[in-house]
């Protein structure tokens, strides 16, 4: 069974990692990675691909940046003529960017079957570009992999049939899991001249809503800044925010310059490993990421979501999760109430065990069964 594996994003690439370990201890199976190049800086690409020992893609489309359509675009042009060459059984595709969505446009147009990992997750919001990219990879996929029931219940609102959804866990956790040994042995303390059991934040801000508006960002960075009067909180910055940080008074850490004891420090964006192993620590994580949300979960750190909505409610329900939105004063209000009384750690969601990926894996080769049948 040949399954095509579409990874563009640095989401992406933590999800695919446990899904291509699995799929090498199945000699039914032949995987072939296509990376669409949607991030191709090294800090968001090639460590990621060393940190989690993910093979050397098959193919690099190497798609590069551009507005939403003209990357959505690249990305369909350039993985037609692979798919009519490799012709997969599966086009298999996970999370949420533009590389998702169109890498399932161009398989369905082929007839090629498409798997959604992460499917089902919604947020209600419209104005969120990967709640569009969510919304169309799901119409399109014929197997819909969801990491929590909430994913199941919207697919069955939106009227897809049940034996097209499964419930399998979560690929994420499978990889956190995984990585574990290593993430436990990082230096990013070391390198960072921080004090691993002492008071620090992280922050992460990538989403449009909250960087591209420059008032919004403004706020926010103030709030942030006020809210660390006392304490280090760690902001290492997606690429495409750091040229709207320029505008804003932030300091900025420099390569093997210790971190100051206390206020918003800006640095580079930091591996898989340094990264999980800095939020596994902290005192509390400020982020609109919805990764960051699940390893939250996981690790029992506090997570603050910059957000008016979050398409993963089991992070709240199940989870040290709070959504909080972007203003000022509830962010400092909120970020010193967590830090007074951060919440208790509760029992991981349902199938977050680490086996997420050996379920998707028996679907696919179960489908494979019935196909051959």
């Amino acid at each position: 069974m040949k399954v095509l594996n579409v990874v563009g994003a640095r989401p992406n690439f933590v999800k695919i990692a446990p899904l291509l370990r699995e799929m090498a201890k199945r000699p039914q199976i032949d995987p072939v990675l296509v990376h669409t190049g949607q991030h191709y800086d090294a800090q968001m690409s090639d460590g990621f691909f060393d940190a989690l020992a993910i093979p050397a893609p098959d193919v690099n489309l190497g798609v590069g940046s551009g507005s939403h359509a003209q990357q959505t675009a690249e990305v369909m042009k350039r993985l037609e003529p692979v798919l009519e060459v490799v012709r997969p059984d599966v086009v298999l595709v996970v999370g949420d960017v533009n590389s998702t969505v169109a890498a399932a446009l161009v398989a369905t147009k082929l007839g090629i079957r498409v798997g959604h990992v992460e499917a089902g997750l919604r947020s209600f919001d419209r104005s969120m570009p990967e709640e569009i990219n969510r919304l169309v990879t799901d119409a399109l996929a014929d197997d819909l992999f969801a990491t929590e029931e909430s994913g199941v219940m919207n697919l069955a609102r939106e009227g897809v049939p049940a034996e097209r959804v499964h419930f399998v866990g979560n690929v994420m956790i499978d990889a956190l899991r995984l990585a574990k040994p290593l993430w436990q042995g990082a230096t990013v303390f070391r390198d960072l001249g921080l004090d691993p059991q002492g008071r620090y934040g992280v922050v992460t801000l990538h989403r449009p809503s909250n960087v591209d508006d420059p008032r919004r960002l403004r706020e926010m960075v103030s709030a942030l800044q006020e809210l660390a009067r006392d304490f280090p909180l760690v902001f290492p910055v997606h690429p495409r925010v750091r040229t709207r940080l320029a505008r804003e008074s932030v300091a900025w850490r420099t390569p093997k310059q210790p971190l100051p004891a206390r206020g918003l420090v800006c640095m580079d964006p930091l591996g898989y490993l340094d990264f999980v192993a800095l939020v596994s620590r902290a005192s509390i994580v400020l982020t609109d990421s919805g990764g960051i949300q699940e390893e939250t979960t996981m690790l029992g750190v506090p997570c603050l979501t910059l957000r008016e909505n979050t398409e993963r409610p089991v992070t709240v329900t199940h989870g040290t999760n709070r959504v909080i939105g972007t203003a000022p004063r509830r962010i400092v209000d909120e970020g010193l109430r967590a830090l007074a009384n951060p919440p208790l750690p509760q029992a991981p969601p349902p199938l977050w065990d680490g086996h997420a990926s050996a379920r998707i894996v028996d679907v696919l080769l179960g489908v494979a069964i019935e196909a051959a049948a």
